[in-house]
């Protein structure tokens, strides 16, 4: 090898030291001084091997070393086992090697073997103590959350909130019996993996993957703050800058002037029609290669005279003129009648209308079909002309029209066959005028942005092409010329039918489905007709080339150009090295291969003219990718795997004047050693994109700047979308395009370069090589790559994850630059152009739309997001309590505390004995107003099952309790189980308890069809809150002892089972009457939003407060009536149920929520029919309501259902308020009358059942939009109705009377000013009393339910909810005149998700995941170690599954700065759900780790 070393004029000799076999090659390294300081290497080798292959090999090779194995995606099974809940499952090891899941799956066994003693294992699950449940959680529980328990709030204390997971409910939920246990301090295990946590082996290589360094790293581009997001660079200073001096024009070689060159392309025509009729200029094949027939030049002059003629003059009614000369006409020909398209294209230059070529449509859903009928629309084309046997094959209606396509105007269609037009006569001829600026004919073109425009070109434009061609080609008159291109546009066009025609060529049209039959048939017709020229693509290289066996006795020795259209490409190089190796034996002359560079608008901007026998080949440059990158030429002479081989194009074409342009902001020109957009100025090009003169000034228009902003001269020039720079002796070298250029973090990529890269991994097995598709999407603030392939149907799944894992790897190594998505989608799913090629727009359409539809999908956002904000640091907590208050004071912020009205004092002495206890107040009822209806029981036809006075309530707890004071044998104080479903009996029980002096334990009945997920929390309350006698009905009771019940429960160890169906008359002896108000009145077990399952004690004076405060707030009296549909088993539906009615006194319509499923309308016809002013629901019966009868208000309007007559309708719930679903049921009923003033909710927690609900009197619930940012940093910011990152809130309803409620800091436990967000604490007469647990702990009941603020007010006591939320005063005023302050709840303290130094709220996370596609119904989110994983259910087929995983993780990336790591699709329903309708994520959470879930696709981001 020698390298020539040029240093200003010197010039010496060095031998390089380096010995190649079979190999010579000589580079010139040119010094800063000279032209460039660009290495070029002349390869004189007759056989070049792929030098990018080679280089992807070395790339995978090195990442090989490393050893790092991806986690590949998980796609359901054909079978599926459910594993038991206590059985270990052995993790998933499809992905990793047999050797490392072994030891993962014994080691996961051992730890679960070391959690369990011996006794318990030989038991099932279900026959299992509570204690040794306990025990075995303790040892191994597998469910530790990123955020702290509610149970757990102390600092430093060493207790331990113990989840155990039961099923409960029909719909198979799952809870956690929260437990307090007292524990020694816990050995450190390293942090990430909880300790015998049974996970996925998948998780594991995940976050394996994750712990590799980022690059390039992690940049801070900008801070999260209050204030909007800033990006605030750094700028890198190893970047290459630009060092040569700006660059002088490149001229192009004089146009020559031809004596005979026609004044006119049609005037050329004219002459060969008449002197060289039966010249052959066009010849057709058939879909087998073979001739069809040849049109000749005085064929081709006749045919189209006829065409202009008719269309001058016979396509209107009596012969009146339609068209006029500068009208546009649609010329719609199929790629396999190039005759027609000649005579068409011909015919209208003659008529002097203006041609427009389009594809042939072939449905409504082409690719791009909306985007070609702009281009029409914009040209104002109304005719349209195509062949007969075109004609009969477009798409039509039913009526036999031609079918309106998408986004086209309506056309006149004009056959052109030759049968239908009209012979002239021969007084008539053609007007055929001087070539001058007016518009010949346009050319389509789309952007990148997928529009497609018309470049306008004239006629003395065309005819200046047609010289310059000739002049760079060559050409002869009378030679044969070989087109595989489309001669609808670009080189297919200019070649095959404008030069052709202007020099008597004769043109064989290859069409591109002989191609796909017979890849070789191009080469036999140059073989054939001894063709001195070829126009092909790289394509048709190859194909001929994996072809070439089949036939030998070719020979290429006549051709003196063979053009490659593409030869700009990056795979160029190659594609042309490798047809020289297997052809130059058939004749082929290395020199004859001619690359060329063109584009729509500036045409043919270079060609490399054919070579002289023995002469040197033309230069390559071996680039640094880096250096292009940041659009520097830099030679690469360390790694080459980082190299990038480009061919040159030749030289600038005859007459015209090209320079090097920024391609960003204004047209200033580049430096010698600078890559840029190529712009010329030339008479042959371009002249404007037709009827859009804004977008045309920009590109035909430009005048270039120099490096002070001044123009350089006068004369404009015409962008040509291509990127490239100007080598020694003037070679022109591109290396991209603009519309595949993809900027990355303020780095150039050329997707033409990022798909070579990937054409070389092995591509034959898995996808088709030419079916790659690389493009751009911006998420979050910069562009992310996506690359799409078409996978094959014989391609594994393992093989495919292998490829794309190494594609990954390749792309990486090679460009620097990491894959955002990388998708494989079936074969021939794509869509195509007409030619076959993917429609890269279209395609990133359905990428961001989700109707991909892919088979397999890499989401890869760890590695190339690299501009996510800066994590927050957290303030250190040691900041003095009075510090903050002035901080307080000072900033103008009040103390967020707010207080519901005065309780007050009851001076009757009756009056308090008769409210102080529930069961005497029943028996007061029962002596004043015995036949008042309390309760009236609906069922699903609306019908009235069952009543209860007074009096029968009062007899029928009586009889209640002699029976447990005889059957149960159960003494004062003793916790009793109230089994029955929504109804009366349950009233009577727990009325019945507090006569026997029993404390009442209301627990929801098994399903009878899921017993083996219910039943278990049943049992585990009973046993949790030791109860001594459960109260059923008989259809419960025989469930409870059957053999279904036997196989899930130990049946032979329930307590005493009283039926209370059939009972004797008796009477206790005695009523019982606590001795002190401050006893416990009953339990409250409740699911809480974390799937615990929390018991809570409630006195008698809590119990009577509460009633107090309700009858206040709603104003509830004797002759009040109100409708509940609600669940009665917990929390304040509870309440609502069972206490208000008998302490109030007014009456309660009972509607169970179960039998809406039957009958939807029943709740709101219940108020309708009975004129109810008040009602209470869940959030699930307004969804049901919402969903499945919202769209039927006209006919329950028909049937007579009114709501005018509702004044509050209040959702009963223990969450932030569900704004979207509240104004839809608010908006889709307010046909039937429903105020919108009327629906509000409620709040309460576990410390406090009630703490907000709306009330009869007072202002309206109030709405506010607070910015998400701030939120995320427990701050409250609020903004406007529309403002970006705006999150809207309502009021959680009215403060009850005798409620105060403050905002705490939940670390410093001081007050907070009320722009901040805190725990909401609560002082209220009606808190409870404490948990209710087997194993009591007094300073955490303290902590909880009796704890102090650390200043301000010390001496008060507080309730902690666990809720975060936040107290705003509002303009509007409270019943007293003062200004309403009002309480907003936002979320649970134990489901926040602490990430990246922030708090986010898990139900606003999923709300942005909802809206992302169509076909998720329902998601929940969760973390593990730091990774967000996201579940969602699907909720059409299967086939969309894979579209969600990228549009999930876009939107939490763009809407919450947050990467989603692992996203779950599954069936819809699998997400658990409580009787409230809230989402139990903690349990699904645990129920992914332990690979229950059975999802449908699970996809591991990288």
């Amino acid at each position: 090898m020698i390298r020539w070393l040029c240093t200003g004029r010197d010039i010496g000799v060095q031998k390089s030291r380096k010995k190649k076999k079979k190999k010579k090659s000589v580079s010139l390294v040119i010094s800063s001084s000279c032209l460039l300081p660009l290495s070029l290497s002349f390869s004189l080798s007759l056989v070049a091997s792929d030098i990018h292959t080679e280089t992807v090999q070395a790339a995978l090779a090195k990442h090989k070393e490393e050893k790092m194995a991806l986690p590949m995606p998980t796609k359901r099974r054909s079978t599926y086992v459910q594993s038991p809940v206590m059985n270990c499952t052995p993790p998933d090891s499809s992905s990793g090697s047999e050797n490392e899941s072994a030891l993962l799956r014994q080691s996961s066994v051992g730890a679960d073997l070391e959690a369990l003693d011996t006794p318990s294992l030989l038991q099932p699950p279900s026959l299992q103590s509570p204690d040794s449940w306990i025990n075995h959680s303790v040892q191994g529980s597998s469910t530790s959350s990123s955020a702290s328990s509610t149970l757990s709030h102390g600092e430093g204390k060493p207790e331990l909130c113990v989840k155990l997971r039961l099923c409960v409910s029909g719909q198979g939920e799952c809870v956690y019996v929260c437990v307090t246990v007292f524990v020694g301090p816990l050995t450190p295990h390293p942090p990430g993996v909880p300790v015998n946590s049974r996970v996925s082996t998948k998780i594991q290589q995940l976050l394996n993957t994750l712990k590799r360094p980022k690059r390039p790293p992690l940049s801070e581009f900008f801070m999260d703050d209050q204030e909007e997001i800033v990006e605030v660079p750094q700028p890198d200073p190893n970047t290459p800058r630009p060092e040569g001096r700006p660059i002088i024009p490149v001229k192009g070689e004089p146009l020559g002037v031809v004596t005979n060159w026609p004044p006119a392309l049609q005037a050329a025509l004219v002459r060969w029609g008449a002197t060289q009729g039966k010249s052959p200029a066009l010849t057709a094949l058939d879909i087998t290669g073979k001739p069809l027939y040849t049109l000749t030049y005085g064929k081709l002059w006749s045919r189209s005279v006829k065409l202009a003629y008719t269309l001058l003059n016979k396509l209107g009614p009596k012969n009146e003129q339609v068209l006029k000369p500068g009208d546009r006409v649609a010329l719609v020909y199929p790629n396999s009648d190039p005759g027609m398209f000649l005579v068409a294209f011909y015919g209208c230059l003659l008529a002097e209308v203006i041609p427009v070529p389009i594809e042939v449509p072939l449905s409504r859903k082409d690719a791009g079909s909306s985007q070609v009928g702009f281009l029409l629309g914009s040209c104002s084309v109304s005719l349209a002309l195509t062949s007969e046997i075109c004609l009969k094959g477009l798409p039509k209606m039913p009526t036999g029209e031609i079918l309106q396509f998408k986004g086209w105007p309506r056309l006149k269609w004009v056959v052109t066959d030759s049968k239908y037009l009209t012979k002239p006569g021969k007084d008539w001829q053609p007007h055929i005028p001087t070539a001058n600026t007016d518009p010949a004919y346009i050319e389509y073109k789309a952007s990148k942005e997928g529009t497609v425009m018309g470049v306008a070109v004239s006629k003395v434009a065309m005819l200046t092409h047609c010289q310059a061609l000739t002049q760079a080609c060559n050409y002869c008159e009378g030679e044969t010329l070989v087109n595989v291109l489309d001669f609808k546009k670009d080189m297919g066009l200019w070649h095959g039918v404008l030069t052709s025609v202007m020099n008597r060529i004769h043109t064989i049209s290859v069409p591109y489905a002989v191609m796909k039959a017979c890849p070789l048939s191009w080469v036999q017709r140059v073989h054939i007709h001894k063709a001195r020229v070829a126009l092909v693509k790289c394509r048709d290289l190859h194909w001929a080339m994996m072809a070439h066996r089949e036939q030998r006795d070719t020979s290429l020795e006549s051709l003196h150009m063979l053009i490659v259209a593409d030869g700009a490409n990056p795979w160029s190089v190659s594609s042309c090295d490798a047809f020289l190796n297997v052809f130059q034996i058939h004749g082929l002359k290395p020199e004859v291969i001619c690359p060329c560079a063109t584009s729509p608008e500036a045409m043919t901007v270079a060609i490399r003219r054919p070579g002289v026998p023995g002469t040197p080949l033309p230069a390559r440059a071996i680039l640094s990718m880096g250096g292009l990158s940041h659009g520097v030429i830099r030679v690469n002479a360390e790694d080459k795997n980082s190299a990038l081989t480009v061919q040159d194009v030749g030289h600038v074409m005859p007459g015209a004047l090209m320079c090097i342009v920024k391609p960003e902001g204004p047209p200033q020109l580049c430096k010698t050693d600078e890559i840029g957009e190529i712009v010329v100025n030339s008479r042959a090009g371009g002249n404007m994109y037709y009827g859009l003169p804004g977008v045309t000034k920009n590109t035909f228009e430009v005048i270039p700047v120099n490096t002070l902003g001044a123009p350089i001269g006068e004369i404009p020039f015409v962008r040509s979308g291509l990127l490239g720079f100007v080598g020694p002796g003037n070679l022109i070298f591109v290396v991209g395009k603009n519309e595949g250029l993809l900027m990355v973090s303020g780095r150039r990529h050329n997707a033409d370069d990022l798909v070579a890269t990937a054409l070389a991994v092995e591509p034959v097995k898995t996808v088709y090589r030419g079916r790659i598709a690389v493009f751009s999407v911006t998420v979050f603030y910069d562009e992310r790559i996506v690359v799409v392939a078409e996978q094959r149907p014989d391609a594994s799944e393992e093989d495919s994850f292998q490829w794309m894992s190494r594609v990954l790897q390749a792309i990486d190594s090679i460009h620097q630059v990491g894959l955002y998505s990388l998708a494989l989608v079936p074969a021939n799913t794509l869509p195509k152009t007409h030619l076959g090629g993917i429609h890269i727009f279209e395609t990133k359409q359905n990428f961001l739309d989700g109707n991909l539809h892919p088979c397999n999908i890499l989401m890869c956002p760890h590695t190339c997001v690299t501009n996510l904000p800066k994590p927050r640091q957290k303030q250190p907590v040691g900041v003095g309590p009075a510090s903050i208050m002035v901080g307080n004071l000072v900033a103008g912020k009040r103390i967020a505390q707010a207080a519901g009205r005065d309780l007050g004092m009851i001076e009757d002495q009756d009056l308090v004995r008769k409210h102080q206890f529930l069961s005497e107040a029943l028996q007061w009822r029962a002596q004043t107003d015995p036949d008042h209806c309390l309760y009236v029981l609906l069922n699903a036809k609306g019908l009235v099952v069952s009543t209860a006075t007074c009096v029968q309530l009062h007899k029928r707890a009586e009889k209640i309790a002699a029976a447990l004071t005889e059957k149960g044998s159960v003494n004062t104080g003793n916790n009793v189980v109230l089994l029955y479903p929504p109804g009366i009996d349950l009233i009577a029980s727990f009325y019945g308890c507090l006569y026997a002096g029993c404390v009442p334990v209301t627990v929801r009945p098994p399903h009878p069809q899921n017993l083996a997920a219910t039943l278990p929390t049943v049992r585990m309350i009973i046993d949790v809150s030791k109860a001594a006698c459960i109260l059923t009905t008989q259809n419960l009771m025989r469930i409870l002892r059957s053999k279904e019940a036997a196989a899930t429960v130990n049946i032979k160890t329930w307590p005493t089972i009283i039926d209370t169906d059939d009972l004797p008359r008796r009477r206790p002896p005695m009523i019982y009457k606590p001795p002190t108000a401050e006893m416990i009145a009953y339990l409250d077990f409740s699911v809480s939003t974390t799937g615990m399952l929390t018991g809570v004690k409630i006195s008698h004076a809590a119990v009577s407060a509460l009633c107090r405060s309700i009858k206040l707030q709603c104003e509830l009296y004797s002759s009040r009536q109100i409708a509940i549909c609600l669940d009665p088993y917990c929390g304040l539906g509870f309440v609502l149920w069972c206490l208000a009615s008998v302490y109030s006194g007014h009456q309660s319509i009972l509607i169970p929520p179960l039998e809406l499923e039957s009958c939807l309308p029943l709740w709101l016809s219940t108020l309708s029919q009975y004129r109810i002013r008040d009602t209470f629901c869940s959030y699930s019966v307004m969804e049901l309501c919402t969903k499945g009868i919202g769209t039927q208000t006209e006919i329950l309007k028909a049937r007579g259902l009114n709501l005018s007559c509702v004044r509050s309708c209040v959702v009963i719930a223990e969450e932030r308020p569900r704004l979207a679903l509240t104004m839809s049921f608010s908006k889709l009923f307010k046909d039937l009358g429903l105020s919108p003033r009327a629906v509000s909710t409620a709040f309460g927690s576990r410390v406090n059942l009630a703490i907000c609900m709306q009330g009869t009197t007072g202002p309206d619930t109030s709405t506010v939009y607070v910015d998400m940012k701030s939120l995320r940093h427990d701050r409250v910011r609020l903004v406007e109705r529309g403002a970006p990152q705006s999150l809207p809130l309502m009021e959680s309803g009215k403060i009850l009377p005798g409620v105060r409620v403050i905002i705490v800091n939940p670390e410093t436990r001081g007050p907070l000013g009320d722009s901040h967000l805190g725990e909401i604490w609560i002082n209220s007469p009606h808190s409870a009393s404490g948990y209710y647990a087997i194993y009591g702990e007094e300073s955490l009941q303290a902590d909880h339910f009796n704890t102090k603020l650390s200043f301000g007010d010390p001496t008060t006591l507080w309730a902690r909810t666990g809720y975060l939320g936040f107290v705003k005063r509002t303009e509007l005023l409270d019943a007293a005149g003062d200004r309403h302050d009002a309480l907003f709840v936002v979320g649970s303290l134990d489901e926040t998700l602490e990430l990246r130094g922030l708090r986010y709220h898990p139900i606003d996370i999923e709300t942005s995941v909802s809206r992302a596609h169509r076909s998720i119904a329902e998601s929940a989110v969760f973390t593990w170690t730091n990774l967000l994983v996201v579940v969602a259910e699907l909720s059409g087929s299967e086939q969309d599954a894979l579209d969600l995983v990228p549009l999930v993780t876009n939107v939490v990336l763009e809407e919450h700065h947050l990467i989603v790591g692992v996203v779950v699709i599954v069936d819809p329903g699998v997400i658990p759900i409580n009787s409230r309708g809230e989402k139990q994520r903690m349990h699904l959470r645990d129920s992914f780790l332990a690979d229950q879930l059975d999802p449908i696709y699970v996809a591991y981001n990288m």
